[in-house]
């Protein structure tokens, strides 16, 4: 079991910054890759970016610039930082774990953490 908490959203003015933090406790061992995807009212979740359990980063062509995703292993915490934000960026923004272990493997998910922003 793995427990996944996101915080540092809120409202931010365009153009201004943020920085998303998602803790993962339980049986952290097994988390491979993490990521962080958005979901704005009506529409698809969809993937900002993934870090793996060595670093290695992918961003959205939508993000590439703008956000950085990173990852903390020694405290179990992923990040995005989050800057240059527009007016559609607005959404909740959730943390998958992708679990992988002898017995099962499954993706946990936070219960994401508001990102408004202001013209």
């Amino acid at each position: 079991q793995v427990q996944l908490v996101e915080s540092g959203g809120g409202l931010v003015q365009a153009g201004g910054s943020l920085r998303l933090s998602c803790a993962a406790s339980g049986s952290t061992f097994h988390i491979n890759a993490m990521g962080w995807y958005r979901q704005a009212p009506g529409k698809q979740r969809e993937l900002d970016a993934t870090v793996s359990s060595g670093g290695g980063s992918n961003h959205a062509d939508s993000v590439k610039g703008r956000f950085t995703i990173s990852r903390d292993n020694g405290k179990n915490t992923v990040y995005l930082q989050m800057s240059n934000l527009k007016t559609e960026d607005p959404a909740a923004y959730y943390c998958p774990a992708q679990y992988r272990s002898s017995e099962y493997g499954r993706d946990y998910w936070g219960k994401g953490t508001q990102v408004t922003v202001s013209s």
